[in-house]
């Protein structure tokens, strides 16, 4: 399949933005927010996220819109852009994992993506949706990025959905601290490292999500 650049279009971002808030206003209970990490006009940023449902392709827009408001852009599949191909107009490009050649000309893309001022990338770097509860197991395309970009901050968030006090769901986001590794390691030992803070952050956020909102603000209701 064809590479699909981004083509964003600020006016069906105004009003799908509209759209995605009403969405999950009527779809959940409540949002959830904890903020630990707030960019800079000047700051440019990779969010890397973990991927359990199919609300995490709209999570990026309601964070950037409402809270960020950087230039954002996000890696999706190309099987999955083809179907949505709306994700277009909001800031999103494919990328084909089946072919390593063609997964490096997407990452090439999200690396030019950054001449843009104020720049940002969201992308889910197990590459699919996995089961709540599973292993972290990152493909190599974060650590490839870490590589190739100076002066970018790499910031994990965490999504955890439940029904423990309502019929309808309640989503609970942790943003939280940028993430420095040190130069000195592997390729293999920052995957790692990755994917060990995130890791520990949804395992966090499970254990007291529904119990402890202590340091939450509500970002939707």
């Amino acid at each position: 399949m064809d590479f699909i650049p981004a083509k964003e279009s600020p006016f069906f971002i105004k009003i799908f933005r509209l759209y995605t808030k009403l969405l999950f206003k009527w779809r959940f209970k409540t949002v959830w927010l904890k903020q630990e990490y707030e960019p800079c006009s000047q700051c440019k940023t990779i969010y890397y996220l973990n991927h359990h449902s199919w609300w995490d392709g709209l999570i990026p827009l309601m964070l950037n819109e409402y809270r960020f408001r950087q230039q954002a852009r996000a890696i999706m599949e190309d099987k999955q852009m083809k179907t949505y191909s709306l994700f277009q107009k909001i800031g999103a490009f494919s990328i084909n994992r089946d072919d390593p050649r063609c997964a490096v000309t997407s990452l090439r893309y999200a690396v030019k993506s950054f001449d843009r001022d104020n720049a940002s990338l969201f992308i889910y770097p197990e590459g699919a949706i996995t089961p709540v509860g599973s292993s972290m197991n990152f493909e190599g395309g974060l650590t490839w990025l870490h590589d190739k970009l100076e002066d970018v901050d790499f910031v994990p968030i965490s999504i955890y959905m439940h029904t423990i006090r309502h019929s309808k769901p309640e989503l609970h986001l942790h943003v939280g601290r940028a993430v420095r590794l040190k130069d000195s390691l592997s390729s293999e030992e920052k995957t790692a490292h990755f994917e060990e803070v995130l890791d520990q952050m949804l395992a966090e956020l499970r254990k007291t999500a529904g119990f402890d909102d202590s340091e939450f603000e509500v970002f939707l209701q």
